[in-house]
């Protein structure tokens, strides 16, 4: 009677048990679906747009279709082709990556400098806010940047006001070693995006460690060296990167300032360009999807190894609590 006795209420016990489970659980399904519904424009928006165009145009690198006729297996003919018969290929890759390596750093260092002004800025701190993120809006349409190719013309403002102080530059649209950094210029004046970040950054630091370097006699450089760039170093790695992508991927003011065929001497001809190019002017699509992917893969790489390297780098705060 005694064993009975005490098994009993141990099978009770776990039948009860059982049971707000299972009405905690039809519970939280029933507070859940209203979330899905919510979701299911973003959800299918991101299956038909994206995920179903990111696999046809795959399967489409592996083929020969010109828009008009059925696609024709290939293979890994249009990435052979792409690597060892397209000269174009490679000079659009070295103006890309000349113009990455010379836009990011000088847009990035123009975005910081202009932040830690701000910051410092007792008034009227919001308007120049807004003011020197405007052409982070406006700097991407092709308005801006048709106007941006007439100032760098033959007779354009640029030219006229280099011309006073005795340095004849002459159109730099036209001129094959200068129209490539017409194109870092326009990026390099839309520093307000990272311009934001870095200044809600630089507003995150505290001011104590300033304080106490400036006891120590630390002037303002080896502050700036030994505090803002150490603690802003995670907003350094995050403009860091998203620059990086955006600028392999530019292709308006490219389009705009060179008149749509890379000119003059293929000196504007970006990656984009290019695939722009051999996609709707040539009409050689699976050619052009290829080249898509290769990039998708070359920016997935970089990004990779700059997450790779900035254990080494970048500095977090909490990171000695971990």
């Amino acid at each position: 009677m005694s064993t009975v006795s005490t098994r009993a209420p141990a099978r009770a016990d776990r039948t009860t048990d059982r049971r707000p489970a299972a009405e905690r659980g039809r519970r939280i399904r029933e507070r859940q679906w209203p979330a899905y519904v919510f979701l299911s424009p973003w959800m299918i928006g991101a299956v038909v747009l994206t995920l179903v165009p990111m696999a046809v145009s795959l399967y489409l690198s592996f083929t020969d279709y010109n828009m008009f006729d059925p696609p024709r297996w290939v293979g890994l003919r249009n990435y052979g082709d792409m690597l060892t018969q397209d000269p174009r290929y490679w000079r659009s890759v070295g103006t890309t990556l000349l113009y990455v390596v010379v836009a990011v750093p000088l847009k990035l260092a123009l975005a910081l400098g202009v932040a830690m002004l701000l910051k410092n800025l007792a008034r009227g701190r919001a308007f120049y806010r807004s003011a020197f993120y405007a052409p982070s809006l406006l700097g991407a349409s092709m308005s801006i940047a048709l106007v941006w190719r007439a100032l760098f013309n033959d007779g354009g403002s640029v030219s006229g006001v280099l011309d006073t102080f005795g340095i004849h530059t002459g159109s730099w649209v036209g001129n094959p070693h200068l129209a490539v950094y017409a194109v870092v210029l326009l990026s390099v004046w839309q520093f307000g995006a990272p311009m934001v970040i870095f200044l809600a950054g630089l507003q995150q630091v505290p001011p104590d460690l300033y304080e106490a370097a400036a006891l120590d006699g630390a002037g303002r450089w080896r502050q700036f060296v030994s505090i803002t760039v150490p603690m802003l170093s995670p907003v350094v790695f995050f403009n860091l990167v998203l620059e990086i992508i955006n600028s392999f991927q530019v292709f308006t003011p490219a389009f705009a300032i060179s008149g749509g065929d890379g000119g003059p001497a293929d000196s504007t001809l970006f990656y984009t360009l290019h695939l722009y190019e051999r996609g709707f002017t040539a009409s050689h699509m699976g050619y052009a999807a290829a080249m898509a992917w290769l990039l998708l893969i070359v920016i997935g790489v970089i990004t990779l190894i700059l997450f790779r390297t900035s254990r080494s780098w970048v500095f977090y705060a909490d990171e000695e609590t971990r």
